[in-house]
């Protein structure tokens, strides 16, 4: 077993952009004209490829690529008991697209159960060696309970939940079981990517859930408390991180502010041991919200965009690697793009080599600049 942990000075969030290779299956396999046998074994040759890219571009921790999944959190929450989904149709709105979703939503109450997602686990961590560690990324805790409590939902989770808080303590239990599932299989770097905190910073998060007769203060608590359930069971030699974002759907987002309304709950309460954080435009504010980050966690800077193809200025984001540590200690600060390259099957607006390329940057920089 590796005994690496994340984060590393260069880093990246987990997602990379799926082969055709792996596209023309899933799309056979709808079309009924290969087997699930037949996409298992295409889909395990992808991941096969995507972990020697990853070691041969020099990073420390490798992924899947979630290419087992389409989509970045719906799919791990349908792993649980008392979750269902469908395709309606729908989506949510992003900005200037319309991000193509499936209903997901209770059915029961929800408890863990064998996960399928440990499984998949499993088939990477064998490719773990004496450089490289598995990494593995589900949607944080909070991601699942915001999913269940959104307007379209909120009818059917009354259902099994009167209250908002027996639904955060079941969501909490089964991801302390799920994270004990991973752990048993070997799992040390587990990463929650987590949009919750992103979506409910700026002013029309405010105004949104004002509509919602919902006082914004109260979610933060909530989101903050059903992330630190989870991980109250969590072993002293499992790293656990998490990745805030904004929204990432073919390039687009879901929403702009800055951490300054959301950092003395997350920055300086969530028990995780590092924050992957989005930075890569104006639109995630300044670095001054970083001093309230709790000194026993570490930062990774997402200061390179895998929203373009276009390749960031070396020296500007040495300067604002030079910024943020005005406010956090240097040998606390890491680099990464700001988001993975694929959350979802689609896909961001640029191609694989332009991909290795922006990966390729935050190595060259993070070595110059930590040495």
């Amino acid at each position: 077993m590796s005994t690496l942990k994340t984060p590393f000075r260069y880093d990246f969030v987990g997602s990379f952009l799926r082969p055709q290779k792996l596209k023309d299956a899933k799309a056979d396999f709808a079309a009924g004209k290969i087997t699930q046998d037949e996409l298992e074994k295409i889909t395990d040759d992808c991941v096969r490829d995507i972990v020697v890219k990853q070691k041969a571009a020099g990073f420390h921790a490798i992924t899947d690529g979630e290419f087992r999944r389409k989509f970045w959190h719906l799919d791990f929450m349908w792993g649980f008991e008392g979750v269902a989904h469908e395709k309606k149709g729908g989506g949510v709105q992003f900005n200037g697209e319309m991000a193509d979703l499936e209903a997901t939503y209770l059915v029961g109450r929800v408890k863990a159960k064998e996960h399928p997602f440990v499984e998949y686990f499993k088939f990477l961590k064998q490719f773990e060696d004496e450089n490289t560690v598995a990494k593995y990324t589900i949607p944080a805790p909070a991601q699942m309970y915001q999913q269940m409590i959104v307007p379209q939902n909120i009818a059917k989770t009354r259902e099994f939940y009167e209250a908002d808080d027996e639904l955060i303590q079941d969501i909490g239990t089964a991801y302390q079981e799920v994270i004990a599932q991973f752990y048993e299989a070997g799992c040390r770097n587990l990463q929650f990517d987590d949009c919750t905190w992103g979506a409910i910073v700026g002013d029309a998060a405010k105004q949104r859930y004002k509509s919602l007769g919902l006082d914004i203060e109260d979610v933060k608590a909530q989101l903050l408390k059903v992330n630190n359930l989870a991980l109250e069971k969590k072993p002293e030699d499992m790293v656990i991180t998490s990745h805030i974002c904004r929204g990432n759907y073919h390039s687009t987002f879901f929403t702009s502010g800055p951490y300054d309304s959301v950092a003395d709950y997350v920055f300086a309460q969530e028990n995780v041991d590092a924050l992957l954080l989005e930075y890569d435009d104006e639109r995630s504010g300044g670095f001054a919200p970083l001093a309230k980050v709790s000194p026993d966690k570490k930062v990774v800077l997402g200061l390179i965009t895998t929203k373009k193809p276009e390749l960031e200025d070396k020296e500007t984001v040495k300067a604002r690697i030079e910024q943020a540590a005005k406010y956090i200690p240097l040998d606390r600060l890491c680099l990464s793009p700001q988001c993975g390259f694929a959350s979802c099957e689609i896909g961001n607006k640029l191609t694989e080599e332009q991909q290795w390329a922006k990966l390729a940057l935050v190595k060259e920089i993070a070595e110059e600049v930590w040495k």
